[in-house]
């Protein structure tokens, strides 16, 4: 091909100029902080060359409150967060009530039935939406990804509902319980199959009767393909434990909703989501859901009461010092140090490294996709001064090689910047936010920032 220009010009409203190119060099050149911090991230990472070791000396692992005796469990290579943190929610009170010191109920068990009911979620979508063109965006959105690993807390609350619960030993970890990704594409290969089949339907004239027997075609092969990887999720089953005095104890077989019944001492219908959302659009005191996220047709929407920031804070200090822990959802990769397991507002001066300010607020980050909720963990510990808490502990789900043997500490002003949604009892809300979740939500759009944790 011929060239129309000189090699190396381009021309035309918009390109990079070469005068710009020069500037830039001459004034990376000119500044030997520039050079210093070159030779120092061309050898390591650039977070530990902007490491705060300030904040490192200045975080302390103690806490004033703290109900934690156990270990952490290890979601291992999913990203079932919201799940595990849910389930490491409701052991607490099933250990208590059983007298163990470590249990664990089975996070395999709900996972098949969380891929299985969202198979379902999202046919029931391509249903909804057969009259829009492919290229609508929610149609493109819902074919994009027809089911992933992450969830809400509404959620974990309809799978706990409608299926109950049974103990790690009766439905174990598989291979692809942990390590997910080959089955996701595999079933989400046979979903977009089963829209493709409900789209023709509708083309053709079909009512909603014979989309729906398409639809239950599709399902008979998701389920066979998961218990092809996750095993064949028990009906009954029998339970039996030596508790931590060393006595023996042996339950009548019983289904998994009975278990539940028996050993989820926790009041999960209680429990509501407070999100902290500080976007212009979305007034403090309203309830919020996201179109087309959840899991169970027919069960729990999605719903978040807006709140800010500071109630937010109250209320899980409340709960911890009340003796229960708190599922929490943020965006633990900002400022965030694995190894060390501390999070903190400023635990990396980039500012310094790179000569430069980063300025959006946590509304504007909301607003230009820098930020979501990609993680959900459990509070079990906070420290308070003076009423305040000064940091919290946190009970991840990375299993016990990193940080104090899989524990994290959050210190206050991370919490401030990064903390978007926690789980709580509604009787903890002031008389007039309880009144507030009666109200209709409003509907975010299904790609809006709110709705990433279940994707």
């Amino acid at each position: 091909m011929a060239l129309t220009q000189s090699p190396g010009i381009v021309t035309g409203e918009g390109a990079i100029r070469p005068d710009l190119i020069e500037r830039c060099r001459l004034a990376f050149g000119e500044n030997p902080k520039n050079r210093l911090a070159r030779n120092a991230v061309t050898r390591v990472s650039v977070d530990d060359v902007a490491l705060n070791w300030d904040i490192i000396t200045r975080t302390d692992h103690s806490f004033s409150h703290r109900i934690d005796d156990w270990s952490v469990t290890a979601q291992k290579q999913t990203g079932r967060c919201w799940m595990f943190a849910g389930l490491n929610t409701l052991r607490f009170g099933a250990k208590q009530k059983m007298g163990l010191k470590e249990f664990e109920f089975s996070q395999n068990y709900l996972f098949f039935w969380d891929k299985f009911e969202r198979a379902n979620y999202f046919l029931e979508g391509i249903i909804e939406t057969a009259d829009r063109d492919l290229d609508d965006r929610t149609v493109a959105f819902l074919l994009a990804r027809p089911i992933s690993d992450g969830g809400q807390w509404n959620m974990f609350a309809n799978l706990i509902k409608k299926h109950g619960v049974v103990p790690k030993v009766v439905m174990p970890e598989t291979e692809s319980s942990s390590s997910s990704r080959r089955l996701n594409s595999i079933v989400n290969g046979k979903l977009r199959d089963g829209a493709h089949a409900i789209r023709a339907l509708h083309e053709q004239g079909a009512g909603s009767e014979a989309m729906r027997a398409a639809k239950d075609e599709t399902l008979a092969t998701i389920y066979r393909i998961l218990a092809i990887h996750h095993g064949t999720p028990p009906t009954r089953f029998s339970w039996e434990w030596t508790d931590r005095d060393g006595q023996f104890h042996r339950a009548p077989e019983m289904t998994p909703q009975e278990f539940a019944q028996e050993y989820v001492t926790m009041p999960v219908d209680d429990y509501v989501c407070l999100v902290n959302d500080p976007r212009p659009t979305s007034p403090y005191g309203r309830t919020y859901t996201v179109e087309f996220l959840g899991n169970v047709v027919g069960g729990e929407i999605v719903k978040y009461l807006n709140i800010e920031i500071d109630l937010m804070k109250e209320i899980a200090q409340q709960t911890i010092m009340g003796g229960e822990p708190v599922w929490f959802g943020c965006d633990c990769g900002k400022m965030m140090r694995r190894d060390l397991g501390i999070w903190d507002k400023d635990l990396y001066d980039f500012e310094s490294v790179y000569d430069t300010d980063f300025e959006l607020s946590k509304a504007e980050r909301l607003l230009y996709h820098e930020t979501a909720m990609n993680h959900a963990m459990v509070f079990t510990g906070v420290d308070v001064v003076d009423g305040q808490p000064k940091r919290w502990r946190v009970e991840n789900s990375w299993g016990p090689d990193m940080a104090d043997k899989g524990f994290y500490t959050m210190n206050a002003s991370w919490f401030d910047e990064h903390m978007f949604e926690i789980a709580a009892r509604k009787s903890l809300l002031p008389a007039a936010l309880q009144e507030a979740l009666d109200q209709e939500p409003i509907v975010l759009p299904a790609w809006d920032p709110m709705g990433a944790l279940a994707r």
